[in-house]
């Protein structure tokens, strides 16, 4: 009776796991209600549609505040932005930038060098929408498991991408880039944009978790060197009121730099230093406790 009763028990359990991990942030929501539960996401939500919007509005209405593309734009005639990492191609390629470009270029380095480089993966990128989509129904689905590159696959791949404009005296990768074509998709109509947007959602939903933006996308890797020393940071400075729930883990796009600040693992301060943290303050929403809060890389208090 006692090994049936341990067993049916067990079988509870894991069914109530599966159920929280497939739904993270319940404890959130009942603790401190939808909308602070979901404060962080919303905010992100809305700097990437506006951002996108921004760039939209000249070639659907002709209101042009934004000229350009996520690449390289120009906002009410005066402010230049450049992608850096387009920069570092063009270089690759033998192609001298114009000053404006280089100022551009400047401008954004500045800005990540100080909110961290992946904050354009969770707050800017319009790809990243997709592939929050595919891991949403992952979870609820209940899938487990799949295969997954190397975590170093990115850092290759990015590193191929120099080489490829390089050797071609082109650039190469923005001929593919997802981000690019799903902006440009946008605007002029989706052909082949389609496909390869389709088919990181579909990669990243039934094959690798979080796999294009986790393990293979070049720009996230360029972006996570770019702002490895930021000064805005995620801190656990109150993982002592931690209850293990793991809704943190389960909603993360980079769970594994959770551990060190939360679970003292290689590190005895909460914050994380990771260059693979995104910012998106998912782990904020989802915390029932406050465990988490955005704080500055200096900031090694507990609560």
């Amino acid at each position: 009776m006692s090994v049936t009763h341990d067993t049916s028990a067990t079988r509870v359990r894991g069914a109530a796991l599966r159920g929280a991990i497939a739904r993270p942030g319940a404890e959130a929501v009942a603790a401190k209600g939808w909308l602070a539960a979901h404060r962080w996401l919303i905010l992100r939500r809305l700097s990437q549609f506006g951002i996108l919007a921004l760039f939209l509005a000249g070639p659907w209405f002709g209101l042009w505040i934004v000229k350009g593309n996520l690449s390289s734009s120009l906002t009410l005639g005066v402010l230049p932005l450049t992608d850096p990492y387009l920069l570092a191609q063009s270089f690759a390629a033998g192609h001298l930038s114009y000053r404006e470009a280089l100022l551009g270029a400047a401008i954004v380095l500045a800005f990540y060098l100080v909110v961290g480089g992946r904050v354009f993966c969770s707050w800017v990128c319009p790809l990243n929408v997709v592939t929050d989509a595919a891991a949403w129904l992952r979870r609820r689905a209940g899938l487990r498991g799949g295969k997954a590159p190397a975590e170093q696959a990115r850092y290759w791949l990015l590193g191929f991408t120099l080489i490829a404009a390089f050797a071609t005296g082109s650039l190469a990768w923005e001929w593919v880039n997802p981000v690019s074509m799903l902006q440009r998709g946008l605007i002029f109509g989706f052909g082949l944009a389609w496909g390869i947007v389709g088919g990181i959602f579909l990669y990243d939903f039934l094959i690798a978790a979080r796999g294009w933006c986790g393990h293979l996308c070049p720009m996230g890797a360029f972006y996570g060197l770019l702002g490895a020393g930021a000064l805005v940071r995620v801190s656990a400075a109150g993982r002592r009121a931690c209850n293990d729930c793991m809704d943190c883990f389960a909603v993360c796009p980079e769970p594994q730099v959770i551990r060190p600040a939360l679970k003292g693992a290689g590190q005895s301060h909460p914050v994380i230093l990771d260059r693979d943290c995104t910012n998106c303050g998912r782990c904020i929403d989802v915390c029932s406790q406050d465990v988490f809060r955005v704080t500055t890389r200096f900031d090694r208090s507990e609560s």
